[in-house]
């Protein structure tokens, strides 16, 4: 664990919505980070796009490899939906929320209308793709949570039936599963 100042004083400080905005903020911020030292990311969210979470995930896993330094992450207030999905990408080692935060963990959601028009043959295959779709979202639905609950006594099954519904859990509950290293 970085020492208590350094926590107090993360390198990069993402807040609001999960969106493109939000990613680029967090590269140009990754790009100016010193080497040599602990990073800490705090991040406070209410959610937003789960591929950009899932893509902001990765570029931690990208730059703790290239540059061999920790990574710490720091949840403030809130950390919901694909904030968690960024969390998940540090060691259960490095997470760190504040007292009053909130996490939200759920499934992956979608608002979609589907429109048939056409031969029958080409309203099977738009129903294919859209079953293609969900399908590959589950999957990379249920890789973000195994390796969120990585070290935790939450078991796969548990986390899936507690996502289709919205599990929220305080700082406390998520120490107390394991979720996380500690609470400032």
């Amino acid at each position: 664990m970085p020492d208590g100042p350094h926590l107090a004083k993360p390198d990069i400080c993402l807040y609001g919505s999960v969106d493109d905005a939000m990613f680029h903020d967090f590269q140009d911020k990754l790009n100016k980070v010193p080497e040599g030292r602990p990073v800490v990311v705090e991040l406070m969210t209410f959610g937003g796009d789960a591929d950009v979470g899932r893509r902001i995930a990765l570029e931690v896993r990208l730059a703790r490899k290239r540059t061999g330094q920790d990574f710490f992450f720091l949840g403030k207030t809130v950390v919901y939906s694909s904030g968690v999905t960024i969390m998940a990408a540090f060691p259960r080692a490095n997470r760190y929320l504040t007292r009053d935060t909130v996490l939200l963990i759920h499934g992956r959601r979608m608002d979609k209308h589907i429109h048939f028009t056409g031969s029958l043959s080409t309203s099977i295959q738009i129903a294919k793709d859209m079953l293609a779709q969900l399908e590959i979202g589950v999957r990379l639905e249920r890789e973000g949570f195994v390796e969120l609950i990585a070290g935790s006594d939450v078991g796969e099954e548990e986390i899936f039936r507690l996502a289709e519904t919205s599990w929220y859990l305080s700082a406390e509950e998520a120490l107390s599963r394991g979720l996380i290293a500690g609470i400032l």
